[in-house]
């Protein structure tokens, strides 16, 4: 298994639940000091430094992963980034490309890198990370929430057009989860807490194998917001927020 941003938060968490679940694990990240550090503290786990950002860096990232784990049969695009923004600053335009790069280009990039290997196994998954807020935008991370709906949609062409082949694909839609994705978040006591995450999302994949989105209960409020008539009153709300 390969976490993609697997360094800190809901990736790293996952990562050590399937490692000792016994599963063979890869947590991948730009930093080599928290690589190296997560290597030290759990043993087993390999670490890989990977740039989703780069597409240099995924592709050596692949020959890494296809010369030492060729068995490699899970994908999990987990890294991505969350900023604020004020669209009537100019000044908005890095953020917003920074966030597509990383949040959008960087799973399509990785997932077109190791898909030929994925398909190369009997029985592989794909595992892509949308958000709640794919459904109902926080309008003070308008590229996030973009980027997020992308994903969703992106996923969903994805399964099928490998519908038939060995590869499953499946979405993770977290809510708002206590990690460090934005100042603060890990201290919001209205966000998720992170291990009831992770101990719900593993719950899930473990006791639902044919699952196509994960979506623990606190994500259903965003999630099924447009279809259950609530859309426009959980817009209000999130617009209240400042992040």
């Amino acid at each position: 298994m390969l976490f993609t941003g697997g360094t800190s938060g809901i990736g790293l968490g996952l990562a050590l639940r399937f490692a000792e679940a016994g599963n063979t694990v890869i947590v991948a990240g730009r930093r080599k000091e928290l690589l190296d550090r997560i290597v030290a503290e759990h043993p087993g786990i390999s670490a890989l430094q990977l740039d989703v950002a780069d597409p240099a860096s995924i592709a050596a990232a692949y020959e890494t992963v296809r010369r030492d784990h060729p068995q490699l049969d899970v994908l999990v695009t987990m890294a991505g980034i969350m900023q604020p923004e004020d669209l009537r600053d100019p000044g908005h335009l890095a953020v917003a490309e920074a966030t597509v790069t990383t949040n959008l280009l960087g799973p399509i990039r990785t997932v077109n890198a190791f898909l030929p290997l994925l398909l190369s196994q009997d029985d592989a998954t794909i595992a892509t990370v949308s958000s709640g807020l794919a459904f109902v935008p926080l309008p003070a991370t308008p590229t996030y929430n973009a980027t997020k709906a992308a994903i969703h949609s992106w996923t969903e062409s994805l399964r099928v057009q490998l519908a038939g082949s060995s590869v499953q694909v499946v979405e993770l839609v977290p809510p708002a989860v206590r990690t460090d994705l934005m100042p603060g978040h890990a201290d919001d006591e209205s966000a998720m807490p992170l291990e009831e995450y992770l101990t719900e999302t593993f719950n899930i994949l473990q006791s639902q194998p044919d699952v196509r989105e994960v979506l623990v209960d606190r994500v259903r409020f965003l999630r099924f917001a447009e279809v259950e008539g609530r859309y426009d009153d959980v817009l209000a709300l999130l617009s209240g927020r400042a992040s």
